[in-house]
């Protein structure tokens, strides 16, 4: 097999807003960063650690217009897409280096704005179900756990 394959599939969390840049031949990218998060238990002391992974994602064009349209920081999203590392030379003269994401398929999971509806309706909902607590400890015998 000759071929090579870098493929990236990420879900996870805007970091900021998309940041547009517009080019004379009325094309755009559109850049923001994305956290990944891993959650797992120290074994020596039982503590939950969540690390956070950072990518800078980079969109085009339509794709980039959209983005901008639609997502916000916190919003939560699926990128597929390939990896791309580039470099420059700052104005001090120095070589900088970043590797990003080159996004070439999304799709909008949860936007900051559903998720605080779905808050919003569900305390609604609590708020109109009955307080029933038993008196004693005693439970209704429908509510009986066999």
């Amino acid at each position: 097999m000759n071929s090579t394959l870098n493929k990236v599939m990420l879900i996870g969390h805007l970091g900021d807003e998309v940041k547009m840049h517009y080019f004379k031949s009325d094309s755009c990218i559109g850049k923001f960063p994305l956290a990944t998060n891993e959650t797992y238990i120290n074994k020596e002391t039982g503590e939950k650690i969540i690390s956070t992974e950072w990518h800078n994602i980079v969109v085009k064009n339509k794709a980039a217009e959209l983005c901008e349209k639609y997502l916000s920081k916190g919003d939560k999203v699926y990128i597929e897409g390939r990896i791309k590392s580039r470099q420059w030379q700052a104005e001090d003269g120095s070589v900088k280096y970043i590797t990003e994401i080159q996004a070439i398929d999304f799709t909008f999971l949860t936007t900051k704005k559903e998720m605080e509806n779905a808050k919003d309706n569900k305390t609604a909902e609590l708020a109109k179900k009955p307080n029933f607590e038993p008196q004693n400890n005693i439970l209704p015998i429908n509510d009986l756990p066999f």
